[in-house]
């Protein structure tokens, strides 16, 4: 007669109801376990002010980038064409062979002079942009903001538009008057003496950049050449290309274009320190701020520990009851867990929600202290930019997720090992 082998207890499945019964229970805490509750708390609020904190700084830091990239580009040439050494002659020629070249989409000559402005006893630094009436429309960041019938008054020699914020530090209103002084002026046996002329407002223009609204007079280009004495000739020919980004490889085309005795500044050239500040200081913020969601991780660590050891009968009682090693570790892997995954979800929707409404948050504020929170003389921008970027936010999320998975893997594995009859016999 042949006898039956005795069955071996089948083992649960993985991350099995119990598992999350029980690690869900040892998160609801008792009176005697209230202080690892109120860890696990401060950790959960932890991750989720970090996650909420690094995507807000973030998105913000991206919109300035974002905002202040398209206030130059869409002001400034992507490529200026100028003169080795004065004017640049012959520039309608020139101009001509440019437009020729694939991808570039405008060409504009200009000639551009710093003067001081004054009016009604106000004095500021400014720079004058001679331009055609054509070229100013066919600049849509400036002819947009301007009201009806200034570009058909901006002709003849005695006309100007100016920045916003220019004509609220002088006090001026459309069809007032500004007073330009050039350093430059007629040479007499006296020595050099500046040239200084009125000029009529035709109107303001406005594009949400205070560096520009509030330091820029446009001026018909023949009267700039007058003023700046030029002659013939002008300071540079802007050209914007279809893609920005590209224009650097077209730098050998455009050259080829313009001809000998010319320079090419790329608006990478000009704006080089601005956008490596910005970026090393996204860096650095990014880094600075993980720190908090470190710091939170670092107290689900603590709290798991005392946890374990609080319950370190009941681990026992599971494990004679016939709980693997690894089922007990996945409970407090689950438990870990929910505190890190409930704390960067409520981060996520923090942040991304104070990023949608940042510029009423920030008009609340400042309503509410009467202190100015953003001063766009400062700033250089009207309100204030954020971004939200698809790939950071989730890299944000990923990484988080990550360092709470961590952070949980030590006191889990400490309950894994967990001899029941020492527990039993100490707990």
């Amino acid at each position: 007669m042949s006898q039956t082998a005795p069955a071996t207890p089948s083992s649960t499945r993985v991350f099995a109801a119990f598992e999350w019964m029980i690690a869900l229970r040892y998160l609801r805490a008792k009176r005697r376990e209230s202080f690892v509750s109120v860890i696990s708390g401060f950790s959960l609020v932890g991750i989720a002010l970090g996650v909420a904190t690094l995507i807000i700084v973030m998105s913000v830091m991206g919109g300035f980038r974002k905002e202040f990239l398209a206030s130059i580009l869409g002001f400034n040439g992507h490529v200026t064409v100028a003169a080795a050494a004065g004017p640049l002659p012959n520039y309608d020629a020139m101009e001509a062979r440019l437009k020729a070249v694939p991808g570039i989409t405008r060409a504009a000559p200009i000639v551009d002079g710093q003067v001081m402005a004054t009016q009604n006893g106000a004095n500021s630094g400014v720079l004058v942009r001679g331009m055609r009436e054509a070229d100013l429309a066919s600049l849509t960041s400036v002819a947009h903001s301007l009201a009806p019938g200034v570009l058909a008054a901006f002709s003849g020699e005695d006309t100007v538009i100016i920045g916003d914020g220019l004509a609220r530090k002088l006090g001026i209103t459309r069809g007032g008057s500004i007073t330009l002084i050039a350093p430059k002026g007629a040479v007499t046996p006296f020595g050099t003496t500046p040239r200084i002329k009125t000029y009529l407002v035709a109107g303001t223009f406005k594009i949400g950049n205070s560096a520009y609204d509030g330091a820029y007079v446009f001026m018909p280009l023949e009267e700039a050449q007058l003023f700046f004495d030029t002659g013939e000739g002008v300071t540079g020919i802007e050209l914007m290309v279809a893609k920005p980004d590209d224009d650097l490889a077209m730098l050998p085309d455009i050259a080829k274009a313009a001809g000998p005795g010319v320079r090419l500044v790329p608006w990478q050239d000009v704006n080089t320190a601005f956008f490596e500040a910005i970026q090393v200081e996204s860096n650095v913020m990014f880094l600075i701020l993980t720190l908090i969601i470190l710091v939170a991780a670092l107290n689900i660590v603590s709290g798991l520990i005392m946890l374990v050891k609080d319950k370190s009968a009941d681990i026992a009682i599971l494990r004679t009851m016939g709980a693997t090693r690894g089922a007990v570790m996945r409970v407090f892997l689950i438990a870990g867990m929910s505190i890190g995954v409930t704390g960067t979800l409520l981060g996520f929707v923090l942040g991304v929600l104070f990023c949608w409404n940042i510029e009423s948050i920030r008009q609340g504020l400042q309503n509410l202290t009467g202190t100015p929170l953003f001063d766009p003389t400062i700033y250089f921008l009207s309100k204030i930019p954020a971004e939200l970027d698809v790939w950071q936010v989730t890299s944000v999320v990923v990484m988080t997720l990550v360092l709470t998975f961590l952070a949980t893997l030590y006191p889990s594995w400490r309950a894994a090992r967990l001899d029941p009859v020492e527990a039993l016999r100490y707990g």
